[in-house]
Parts: structure tokens; C-alpha cells; sequence
């Protein structure tokens, strides 16, 4: 029996090999880099001044894209074939979106949405698992009721010229993603008058216990300029997991008059 072949003597393996035998070699070990693609982005305009994007590169599945908007950013997985639609609101009546696939690939894409002057809009963004969430009160609403408009009641696309809808982008599953949760109401189309109150809460979790949150809030009232706030919280000790953080000063409650 030949004794055990190591890598630390090359004579037992000269040995041990015998002559060598070509073979022809097949494409699952050909050393030859990966099909490159021109990725493309389109974008068309719906209802609630929410603009629908594909972003499509054959050659990109399971890859991770970051899409900018008007300084809003959000990062989301292609599927098996390459493929992402998402419903963004816009923040500008002139959309512009830019996808970031890495490695220099990206593509641009363009809309117009001329009725986004109808609706005020806020939106609530971050990175990473910061527990943030972005609550809207409608018409003297309470917690749980109808009116309390967030990620876990967010209201229907289907009905965003009557009420308030919450869209939220962004895979909080992918590692230090960038997320947003975008709140919509159409106050140029509203028939009751009221007030809107908006929040942001953040839940003590044992990922951001007693760490800084750095978070960001943008806010378009009335087709006017977007207004930006920024933040540090300095969340509090890791025994009040669990606990919530209410921000009111953030964003600026919705004064609705009926139309």
C-alpha cells in the first residue's frame, strides 16, 4: 500500500501520480467570468403619485440594488431572473431614479408625475435593524383604530386618491440595507377636514439597545420643497428591550381642509 500523500513531501506525490493524462476540459470548470448585461430601468406613473419601476438585468439574479430618489434610498434583492418592480411614491414631479447594482453596473430612470402636488407626503428612513417605524393619526384616530395608518395597517394603492396609505421599501433582511416607509395623504382631494398626527417610534431591540440610531426624516407638503431633518438617538440601556421611543418634533402634523 502507498503511504498517505501530504503536501509536504512532492517526491511521494510525484510518486503517487503516475503519468499524466489529458483532459479535455468541460464548461463547469472553464476559469471564465460571468456574462455581463446591461441592466435597465423603467418607471411609469399611477395613481396616488406613486410611480411603478422595473429594473431588469438577465444577468443579475439574487443581486443587491440601491435605488436613490430624490434623497431617498432604499435597497432591494432582484429575483431569479434579474428582476425588481416596486411602487415608489415620487418626491418630485420630474422623477429621476437611480438603481446601484455594484461593481459599476446601475441604470436611470425618468417619470413625470404632474399630480403629485395633490398629496403631502413624509417619509421615515434608515439602515440597518434600528426598529423605526412611522405612524399616522387621521382625524382624531387613536392607536389600533381606524385611521392609525403604519407598515402593519398601510391602507390600499387602490383607494390613494380617497385616504392615507403607507408604502414600505426596502428588504430588512438583507444585511445593513436602507430602508424608508413613505405615509401619503391626498390632501388636495381630501372631502373632510381635519388633522393628520405623524410620528416616528423606535422600539428598544437587543440590536440597537444603547447604541446611537441614525436616522432621517424627508417631508413634501403640497408639491412644496422637501424638507429634511436628521437624527441621532441615543437609544437607552439594553434592560428596556422592548419599550418605544415616541418622536413627535420630526415630522410636521397634516392641517386637511375638505375640498
Amino acid at each position: 500500500a502507498l503511504p498517505p500523500l501530504t503536501t509536504e513531501d512532492p517526491q511521494i506525490i510525484r510518486a503517487a501520480a503516475g503519468p499524466e493524462i489529458p483532459v479535455a476540459p468541460t464548461p463547469d470548470v472553464l476559469d471564465e467570468p460571468a456574462p455581463a448585461c446591461e441592466p435597465v430601468m423603467t418607471a411609469k406613473a399611477m395613481a396616488g403619485a406613486v410611480a411603478e419601476v422595473h429594473f431588469q438585468a438577465d444577468c443579475m439574479p439574487y443581486r443587491r440594488v440601491t435605488v436613490h430618489h430624490n434623497g431617498m434610498m432604499f435597497t432591494q434583492l432582484t429575483d431569479a431572473s434579474g428582476e425588481m418592480v416596486l411602487n415608489v411614491p415620487v418626491l418630485s414631479s420630474a422623477a429621476v431614479f437611480i438603481a446601484d447594482a455594484g461593481q459599476g453596473a446601475g441604470a436611470v430612470a425618468h417619470v413625470s408625475v404632474p399630480d403629485l402636488a395633490l398629496f403631502d407626503r413624509a417619509v421615515a428612513q434608515w439602515q440597518g435593524d434600528k426598529g423605526l417605524q412611522l405612524h399616522a393619526l387621521e382625524f382624531g384616530a387613536n392607536y389600533n383604530e381606524v385611521g392609525h395608518v403604519s407598515v402593519a395597517a398601510p391602507g390600499s394603492l387602490d383607494l390613494a386618491n380617497q385616504q392615507g396609505f403607507v408604502i414600505e421599501l426596502g428588504d430588512p433582511a438583507l444585511p445593513e440595507s436602507y430602508q424608508a416607509a413613505v405615509y401619503t395623504f391626498p390632501t388636495g382631494l381630501s372631502q373632510k377636514s381635519g388633522t393628520v398626527e405623524l410620528s416616528v417610534e423606535a422600539e428598544v431591540t437587543a440590536v440597537n439597545c444603547n447604541r446611537d440610531v441614525l436616522a432621517e426624516t424627508l417631508q413634501l407638503n403640497g408639491g412644496q420643497g422637501l424638507v429634511v431633518h436628521e437624527l441621532t438617538l441615543a437609544m437607552p440601556e439594553c434592560d428596556a428591550i422592548g419599550d418605544f421611543l415616541l418622536l413627535n418634533n420630526l415630522l410636521q402634523n397634516l392641517t386637511i381642509a375638505a375640498k
